[in-house]
């Protein structure tokens, strides 16, 4: 193997210094046109953790992976790039910020695929995966899930408090009860904090299980209910607030901490899952070494 090869993907960049300059070109704009119209927002707060995770991560398994690395054939890169910066630049004119984020990011990948080949960039699956979050979801797939989905969580939540006698009805996303009035907004209907709830599963199943493919996949499953359930507590949480305490109490502090304990919700029971699958089927936590690793395990 060459020591080329044996070079990290940063010290291949920093060996060329065209490739750097273009790579900056491509990041720097994209990246700060996300950070302003998506971190700073409530659905894409989790942006920068995931950002500052998914390096960590791309450090702690480039360690592993940069025993594999050699450069790709420059045919297959050209391929793959031209095509995919040809989109860039016709996103980046139209301002589309779901495509702008996704195929710069796409670009940066076909260039570290450039420097350490396919070998090695597979065993990195999981951080390049896990980076995608760190963009907004295509709005229209937003639009699509989260209607009916505020929609049920209204209904379910109106029909529990209604069992439990409190005076409530509801018309779509518009809860009435006793003389409040109540509207379920987007970030109530489950898509934003399913979101940052999947990143944050995604990191905590892959520390824990990365190993065992098939028990990570079973947990993350998971991650889908549990946002709709922690979405469900937080809608049960605002209404019962406004109905003790009025709309200025419901909507002060105590909405945001609302939130937060929606967060909060769905990360115990992701645990609370993962503790209860252990006990129920112990054998499925058994990990099975992945191929390359077992490679390198022999040859310490």
């Amino acid at each position: 193997m060459s020591d080329r090869s044996a070079q990290s993907p940063f010290q291949w960049l920093l060996a060329n210094p065209v490739i750097v300059a273009g790579v900056l070109a491509i990041l720097l704009p994209t990246m700060l046109f996300v950070a302003r119209s998506s971190w700073s927002t409530e659905q894409g707060a989790h942006g920068p953790i995931v950002l500052a995770t998914g390096l960590w991560l791309m450090y702690r398994e480039w360690q592993n992976a940069r025993h594999f690395a050699e450069p790709a054939p420059g045919f297959k890169v050209a391929l793959a790039f031209v095509p995919l910066l040809f989109l860039y630049f016709v996103a980046r004119v139209s301002k589309i910020i779901e495509l702008e984020g996704y195929l710069m990011y796409f670009v940066l990948v076909v260039t570290l695929y450039s420097a350490i080949g396919w070998r090695a960039l597979k065993i990195m699956w999981f951080p390049l995966f896990y980076l995608l979050f760190i963009f907004p979801p295509p709005e229209t797939l937003v639009t699509i899930i989260t209607n009916p989905l505020k929609i049920a969580l209204s209904e379910w939540a109106v029909g529990f408090l209604y069992l439990v006698g409190y005076p409530i009805a509801s018309a779509g996303v518009t809860i009435q009860i006793g003389q409040y009035q109540l509207l379920v907004a987007d970030a109530c209907s489950g898509l934003n904090s399913l979101i940052s709830l999947s990143a944050i599963a995604l990191f905590y199943v892959y520390l824990r299980h990365h190993a065992n493919v098939r028990y990570s996949l079973l947990l993350f499953l998971a991650v889908v209910p549990v946002a709709v359930f922690a979405n469900l507590v937080r809608i049960l949480f605002l209404v019962l607030l406004t109905y003790y305490g009025g709309e200025a109490v419901a909507q002060g502090y105590l909405h945001d901490f609302a939130g937060i304990t929606t967060f909060m919700t769905a990360l115990i029971s992701i645990f609370l899952i993962d503790h209860a699958i252990g006990l129920i089927w112990p054998g499925i936590k058994r990990s099975k070494v992945e191929p390359e690793r077992a490679v390198l395990a022999s040859q310490g």
